[in-house]
């Protein structure tokens, strides 16, 4: 009866050895696939050193054979120069878990030695995991480098803008120019937007760049785009940027917009009213919250940038056509400022020509001078061009002229001639010129005019007939000081 039992017994253990024979092979099978499956190289080590394994990854990252290493040990390895530093040994040494980076046949590798201890904190073997990291090295290196370039591109930008800046004096006579200036000067120790309004060619880029010179970001660039010369298809590509792969043609590593080329800075945005529709939905969104998604993109990008805006077109009439969103006119006119055309400001227009006559005299080495007539020529012209039409004058009067003397017949037919040339809206109609603006710019020129004969809002108002109240809420209304 004994016996029996006793077999019975046997029987019963053999079976559940059997059983735990097959768990342990199945859990050996299931380690030996994560082991060889793992992308990471792995190196397996006893208590001396010597290599038990590696796995795949390993032997494809050194370009060796699991045969070739396995059985022998570490320190070998070490003098016969395979490797010039071991994480196992140190690991083996500290007992800790040690991180080491190794250059091994030219590539960069990350290894990490990790101890396994046995019951008494012994160490019994050590696992050792490698990386390779070159090519995160290269791209790492390829984009510091991409940053340089975008860093020192910026910087020329900065250094080319100071210079011309410096090359470029400010001249102002009349005091409608000098309150241009002195709104300017104001508005450049704060970070809120500005509408820059004023006819072709009065200098509202100059008194962008006057903003960004004395402003708290002068030592970032300025950015300036004109929306009415870039295509209507391109210009969200190029003000908010795109991903690789946006559009056709688009570059395969993506493209930043100016507004992330002018973080930190200010973007200046010239002929704001030419800005198509959808474009003029994301530039309001970025105001709003001051982030920007590229196109084909889904990360929004947070930009810290001052917008300035300027243009020579009536937005109010805009708006009221629905040519121009009213959220975005309100979101841009901020802080107004208007520059005066140069008619309206004559005691600046003698002042302008010697500079300039004398900058580009500088420039060819000539020397010239203006007659009395011919600078009284030059003052009673209108100049419909504004400061840009001034200056092609000056230069075309410095190159021609014959003698150093620059005298009436030496001038433009229409300059010469004397009368003034008609502007617009004093009293000539252009079809470009909408019945709206002509009347604007007739109300604003009677009130300068009425302004530097009567000198207060009482008389002008009894000489135009209209309460003072009216002459008020006119000269707001033109930025007329």
């Amino acid at each position: 009866m004994t016996e029996a039992v006793t077999g019975s017994v046997t029987a019963l253990d053999l079976e559940e050895m059997a059983r735990q024979m097959l768990a342990f092979q199945d859990l050996t099978r299931e380690l030996d696939a994560i082991i060889d499956s793992s992308s990471d190289g792995l190196w397996i080590c006893d208590a001396d050193a010597v290599v038990i394994r590696i796995n795949p990854a390993s032997e494809r990252i050194n370009n060796i054979q699991a045969s070739e290493v396995v059985g022998k040990n570490m320190r070998d390895l070490l003098d016969q120069g395979f490797i010039d530093r071991s994480a196992a040994l140190e690991a083996l040494t500290t007992g800790k878990v040690v991180s080491q980076l190794q250059n091994r046949q030219g590539r960069k590798l990350i290894s990490t030695g990790t101890p396994v201890l046995d019951g008494n904190g012994r160490v019994i073997r050590v696992v050792v995991s490698e990386r390779d990291v070159t090519e995160i090295d290269n791209l790492q290196r390829e984009l510091e480098e991409q940053e340089a370039l975008r860093d020192q591109f910026r910087s020329h930008m900065l250094e080319m803008q100071q210079a011309d800046l410096a090359s470029r004096s400010v001249i102002a006579r009349s005091p409608l120019m000098v309150n241009a200036l002195k709104q300017a000067l104001k508005v450049s120790a704060v970070n809120s937007t500005v509408l820059i309004l004023g006819e072709s060619g009065v200098g509202k880029g100059l008194i962008a760049e006057l903003i960004h010179k004395n402003s708290s970001r002068a030592d970032k660039p300025l950015i300036e785009i004109n929306c009415g010369a870039i295509p209507e298809s391109l210009i969200e590509s190029e003000l908010f940027g795109y991903e690789k792969g946006a559009f056709t043609g688009a570059q395969t590593s993506g493209k930043p917009g100016y507004l992330e080329l002018a973080d930190g800075g200010i973007l200046f945005l010239d002929e704001i009213a030419e800005l198509p529709q959808a474009a003029q939905v994301k530039l309001l969104r970025f105001l709003e919250n001051g982030r920007v998604v590229r196109l084909g993109g889904t990360k929004a990008r947070t930009l810290d940038v001052r917008i300035l805006a300027a243009t020579h077109r009536n937005l109010d009439q805009m708006v009221k056509d629905g040519t121009f969103r009213l959220d975005l006119y309100y979101r841009l006119n901020v802080i107004p400022i208007h520059v005066p055309a140069l008619r309206e400001r004559r005691d600046c227009i003698l002042p302008l020509v010697r500079h300039y006559v004398d900058l580009f005299g500088a420039r060819d080495s000539i020397r010239k001078r203006l007659t009395r007539a011919a600078s009284d020529a030059l003052l009673a012209y209108d100049y419909p061009g504004n400061v840009r039409q001034l200056m092609n004058i000056c230069e075309r009067l410095v190159v021609m002229t014959e003698t150093d003397l620059i005298d009436v017949k030496d001038l433009p037919a229409e300059i010469a001639a004397g009368g003034h040339q008609p502007t617009r809206g004093g009293g000539v109609w252009h079809d470009e010129v909408t019945l709206q603006e002509t009347l604007d710019k007739v109300e604003k020129a009677v009130l300068v005019k009425a302004l530097e004969m009567h000198g207060n809002q009482v008389r002008m108002a009894e000489a135009l007939g209209v309460n003072q109240s009216t002459i008020a809420r006119k000269l707001k209304k033109h930025g007329i000081a």
